[in-house]
């Protein structure tokens, strides 16, 4: 998490000494993310293998201009789902996690066509396991609860309502891609 912080500054600095664009987000409009995860920020370890990779989508309206000259201010909701499976020889447990809340971003425009963002989501983790093999111990596994999510973003849109995205951060995974489209 502190490296994706470091960089997230590094990048800010960076791109901070290029001029603003004209902002790509503004006060109305609605963008909609689909993406899939790259990096479990959920399961890690030599006995966890994914099941469905983490996918994900988003929905954000623009709610307030002009904030430090070109930025622009939206909120949304979130939904994210993942499946995974802890084996160990023929015995473990099945594990799906549904993570869904509103997210709030700040969007400042560095690059052309390029809507570059950060933000944060506030959120419930919905996890469910259930046991398989030949060893059932009627154990279950799970930890359901109140999660949070810091997020850097960018949205590259190759025409005016369709483009790709692209987000790091700590949420169903650390990098997500995928396409998103201006209602």
């Amino acid at each position: 998490m502190k490296k994706l912080l470091l960089l997230s500054i590094v990048a800010l600095i960076a791109f901070g000494n290029m001029s603003a664009q004209d902002p790509i987000f503004v006060k109305g409009d609605k963008a909609l993310n689909l993406g899939v995860g790259i990096g479990s920020t959920l399961y890690t370890g030599t006995y966890f293998k994914g099941q469905i990779p983490p996918i994900s989508a988003s929905l954000e309206v623009g709610i307030l201009d002009n904030l430090l000259e070109k930025g622009s201010l939206g909120i949304g909701g979130y939904v994210g789902y993942s499946s995974y499976k802890y084996t160990v020889i023929d015995w473990g447990w099945k594990y799906s996690n549904i993570i869904i809340g509103p997210r709030g971003s700040f969007h400042y425009p560095l690059l052309k066509n390029l809507d570059t963002y950060t933000g944060l989501l506030l959120g419930y983790n919905i996890v469910t396991s259930k046991e398989f093999g030949t060893i059932e111990t009627g154990v279950t596994a799970s930890g359901s609860g109140i999660v949070w999510s810091w997020y850097a973003g960018a949205r590259y849109y190759f025409k005016d309502k369709f483009g790709l995205m692209a987000e790091l951060g700590y949420g169903i995974a650390y990098l997500n891609l995928g396409i998103t489209l201006k209602l």
